[in-house]
């Protein structure tokens, strides 16, 4: 199998599994997931009104740029590297985006 096609595979379990979870605690909020394959871009989105506050946010995104999966974004207790690594993805395929390219090096994750 294409690793591209795997790693959206994957991505999609990790996400939608997430979403379900986030859509299950009782707080007024409903959570869906985006998925762009063409592109390679996946979101969670958060949306929904609890009383008088309404969210609408992304806890977590993620694209596949050249055959690696970049964490674009992430609001998760645990951790999305941690749920990719446990499916199988090797942390050389595994970039934290959000973390500064000169503190990349020292993660032990993929630098780009």
């Amino acid at each position: 199998m294409d690793t591209k096609i795997k790693y959206q595979n994957i991505i999609k379990r990790i996400l939608t599994e997430n979403a379900e979870y986030r859509a299950s605690i009782p707080d007024g909020y409903t959570s869906q997931v985006l998925f762009d394959d063409e592109r390679g871009s996946y979101l969670v989105l958060d949306m929904g009104w609890n009383n008088d506050k309404y969210l609408h946010a992304t806890p977590i995104h993620i694209d596949i740029i050249d055959q690696k999966i970049w964490i674009q974004y992430d609001d998760t207790e645990e951790g999305i590297a941690n749920d990719l690594i446990t499916a199988g993805v090797p942390k050389e395929d595994i970039v934290l985006g959000f973390r500064h390219p000169r503190i990349r090096p020292f993660t032990n994750f993929a630098v780009s």
